[in-house]
Formats: C-alpha cells, sequence, structure tokens
C-alpha cells in the first residue's frame, strides 16, 4: 500500500499537481500502476510498442463530421471540424474483467502501439481544445484500444469548374498508413458507429447546406489501395460531393440575361424607319450582355476550358448582335427598295418612249425590228442601236440597264440562242433582286420570319444547353 502511495505522490510532484509530464521516465513510472475504482492496471513488462499487436491487423476508422466551415474555390480547399475515431485490438494488453473500459490519459498514446494514420489530401490540422485538448485514449475490457480526437482539418480537393455553375466536385480523402502495408494493417469503415459517425450499414448520406454548396459526406466501403514506397497501403476512403445552390445563379444570371434577349425580339416588331428607338434597344442590350459576361468571367472560378455560364452568356450575346445584323440587312434593303423603284420608274417611261418614237426616215417597220446590240460593262448593259437614229440615241444614251431589270428580259429574250448564258445571269441577278426587295419590303416582310425565327431557335438552344449540361453534372455526381 505504502509502495503505491509513493508512486502517486511521485507522480504529483513531477507532473505539477496538474498534468503528466511528456517525459519517459515519468510515463514508465505511471504506466506501471494506475488507478481506476481502486484496481491497479499494469503494462506488460514484455510489451513493445513497436510492433503491430499481430499481423493483418485491422484498423476501424470513425469520421463525425461536426460543421463544414468553408469551401475556398480559389485555393480548392475545403475546412472541417471533425471527429475522428481510430480504434483496433490490442490483445497484448489486459483489463479486469469486472471493468468496461479504463480512459487513460492522452500521454499514454506513446507507451502503447498507435496506427501511423496519414490522411492523404491533408493540408493542415489542429486539435480543439478548451480547458485542455478534445483527445481521449480508452482501453476496453476486450482489448480493443480506441483513440478520439476533435479537429479542425483542411483538405486540399482538386476541383474542375468547366461545368460552373452546374458543377460538382468530387474529393476523395483516404485514410492510410504510410509504414505498414495491408499485409500488416488493413483500413476499414466501423460497420456499427454508436457515436453517430459516418457510414453506417444502410449507406445513408450525411448532409451540410452551405449559402453556394450542398456538401454530402459518402463512405466508400470497397477497398482501395495506394501503391507509394515498398507496397501497397490499405486506405478508407471518405467521398466529399459538393453541388451548387443553383438557384441564386438562375436568379442572377440566367433569367437576366433571357430576359435581355427576349427584349431584343421587340426590335422586329418596331417600324424600320424609327432607327433611334431600334438602335437604341439593340445596342442597350447587347452592352448589357458583354458587362454581364466580364462580371461574370471576373469573379468565377478559372476553368482550362470555357464554362458552362460563360457558354450561355456568349450564346446570348451572338443572339442578340444576329438581331442587330438583321436590323442592318433590313436598313441596307430598304435604301435598295427605294433607289431601284425610281432608277426602274425611269427606265419604264425610256423604253415607252423608244416604243413609240415615230419613224424620221425610211424603212419605219424594218427600224423598229432592228434589234439592240450592246456589252455588258461592270454589271451595267450599255445598249447601242444599230440603226442611225439620233433621236432614239438620244433618248437612250443617258440610261443604264440593270442586268436584272425587265427591260433586260424583254431584250434578251428577243436575242436569240446566242442570249442564253446571259439569260442565267439575269435569273440569278433577279432572285437576288427579290431577295433584297424581300429584306427591304415596306411591310416588315424580314421582321416577321425573324420575330419565328429568333425565338424557335432560342428554344432549341435552351433545349440542347440544359439537356447536355445537366446530364453531364449527373454523371460527375453519380460516380
Amino acid at each position: 500500500m505504502w509502495t503505491l502511495s509513493l508512486a502517486l505522490l511521485a507522480i504529483v510532484t513531477f507532473g505539477g499537481g496538474s498534468s503528466f509530464s511528456p517525459n519517459k521516465e515519468l510515463l514508465e513510472c505511471a504506466s506501471q500502476i494506475l488507478y481506476m475504482d481502486q484496481h491497479s492496471y499494469q503494462i506488460p513488462t514484455n510489451y513493445n510498442r513497436n510492433i503491430p499487436p499481430g499481423k493483418n491487423t485491422t484498423v476501424y476508422i470513425g469520421v463525425n463530421v461536426n460543421r463544414v466551415s468553408g469551401v475556398d474555390e480559389n485555393k480548392e480547399e475545403i475546412t472541417l471540424d471533425i471527429f475522428l475515431q481510430a480504434s483496433w485490438e490490442e490483445r497484448r494488453l489486459n483489463v479486469p474483467p469486472e471493468i468496461p473500459f479504463i480512459d487513460l490519459p492522452w500521454e499514454f498514446r506513446e507507451l502503447i502501439w498507435t496506427p501511423d494514420l496519414y490522411i492523404w489530401q491533408l493540408q493542415s490540422m489542429k486539435i480543439l481544445s478548451v480547458l485542455k485538448e478534445m483527445a481521449s485514449l480508452r482501453l476496453y475490457s476486450n482489448g480493443t484500444v480506441s483513440v478520439s480526437i476533435g479537429a479542425t482539418i483542411t483538405i486540399k480537393c482538386e476541383m474542375d469548374f468547366v461545368l460552373y455553375p452546374l458543377d460538382v466536385q468530387n474529393c476523395a480523402i483516404d485514410f492510410s498508413s504510410y509504414k505498414y502495408t495491408r499485409q500488416d494493417v488493413r483500413f476499414e469503415w466501423r460497420e456499427v458507429a454508436p457515436w453517430l459517425g459516418l457510414g453506417p450499414s444502410n449507406g445513408q448520406r450525411s448532409q451540410f447546406r452551405l449559402p453556394k454548396y450542398v456538401v454530402t459526406f459518402v463512405t466508400d466501403k470497397s477497398n482501395h489501395i495506394r501503391n507509394f514506397g515498398e507496397g501497397e497501403h490499405s486506405a478508407a476512403r471518405l467521398q466529399i460531393k459538393l453541388s451548387r445552390e443553383l438557384r441564386s445563379y438562375l436568379l442572377e444570371s440566367y433569367l437576366p440575361s433571357s430576359l435581355f434577349v427576349i427584349i431584343s425580339w421587340g426590335s422586329f416588331c418596331v417600324i424600320p424607319e424609327i432607327v433611334p428607338g431600334r438602335m437604341v434597344l439593340l445596342v442597350t442590350t447587347l452592352l448589357s450582355l458583354v458587362t454581364m459576361f466580364d462580371t461574370v468571367s471576373t469573379n468565377s472560378p478559372d476553368a482550362l476550358e470555357l464554362k458552362c455560364i460563360e457558354v450561355w452568356l456568349i450564346s446570348c450575346t451572338i443572339f442578340v448582335f444576329l438581331a442587330l445584323m438583321e436590323y442592318f440587312v433590313v436598313l441596307f434593303g430598304i435604301r435598295y427598295d427605294k433607289s431601284w423603284s425610281r432608277r426602274r420608274q425611269d427606265l419604264r417611261r425610256a423604253a415607252s418612249a423608244a416604243q413609240l418614237a415615230p419613224p424620221m426616215l425610211m424603212n419605219h417597220s424594218q427600224r423598229l425590228s432592228t434589234p439592240v446590240t450592246g456589252t455588258p460593262q461592270g454589271g451595267v448593259f450599255s445598249p447601242q442601236l444599230s440603226v442611225e437614229d439620233d433621236g432614239l440615241k438620244q433618248q437612250m444614251s443617258h440610261q443604264t440597264i440593270q442586268r436584272d431589270s425587265p427591260m433586260l428580259d424583254t431584250i434578251q429574250s428577243s436575242g436569240g440562242g446566242g442570249m442564253s448564258g446571259r439569260g442565267t445571269l439575269a435569273r440569278i441577278g433577279a432572285l437576288v433582286d427579290s431577295g433584297v426587295m424581300f429584306c427591304g419590303a415596306q411591310h416588315g416582310a424580314l421582321d416577321r420570319f425573324a420575330l419565328m425565327v429568333f425565338p424557335f431557335c432560342f428554344f432549341l438552344f435552351n433545349v440542347i444547353y440544359w439537356t447536355t449540361y445537366l446530364s453531364e453534372a449527373h454523371r460527375v455526381y453519380d460516380k
């Protein structure tokens, strides 16, 4: 009895009366005699803490996530507050059967064998403490040793933002050993977690909702192997899935950009002659989309390719730009239509005057049947009369006949088979003329056509866009 009292007095004296010193001699002394409910516990004298308890020792890992402190997209890091538990069988340590477990001081971990746990993606780790560190070392009567700590850890996660903001980040955290191979130590998740850790047998997922993310934790029960050093190392894997809250992006980016595209269709209903009103509407909408694209591209994380939201904004900008180009075509058609209408009236008056000109010399019938010849020069047909009719020349000399004019068609149709090539060019020119007339028609034929085509194309783009990217996001999430 006196021996036990002296040992306890020595422990209190050297430890300052409050805590155990990490001094090796003090720990060895304290480990020999420890009172728990008036029972003594002694570590066997032949115990070797450098050797695992046995061949193929299984270490069970449990993780209870208390809080997700934050997600740093620029550094690609996740900060978690967790309670980590590791347990294994240690048959070399005995506990009296009448005692269910013994709580050992945290410093005693240096006197027994503990697995060299290594978290592969760990950046930093800090054990939580208030009055003392939140860590415990417990020895159960069945020979199980359990180590539990509360800590704040920062995990490095490789993120891919090509699908932003529909992206799903899948981070794998491996708990393994850096020294022992899988022939010596195996890591597995606990099948039963009475302390409400992750990974129960029913595969239930634990979720945390952040302002921008929904964080899901899933324990992977399959066997994972890490190859490094001198062999294969067993690993227990924890999957962290980060999926974004899409509602804010729909309200801040997708909805406004869609409204800008829809507003641009209103320009098709504005009379083309009202140039200031229509141009202000289209140019303002285009500049707003360009500004929105610059803001989103600056504030979003970097990616190797165009991000999902950038593809959307670029497409919306192209739709508005095409509406602006459509208006330019309409203005050109209107200008061409007015110019060609005046020229066509002048040509018709000249043709009527030529047909109604009185005979001036001999052979009135021969003069009227004499064909008009000439050569096309620079897209313009210059008529030349084959008779010496000065009066008719004076009436026709100041006029030029376009290749696609009705008068040219009449002349070429009377020219015989030698004019077939020119007739083909005339028909092509007539088609081009009809297209320009369609674009510049005063009743707005092209605007009515664009008002049907643009909404259909935008709807088709929406179907392709959301189907493609949502299916890709689900594929990444289900990995």
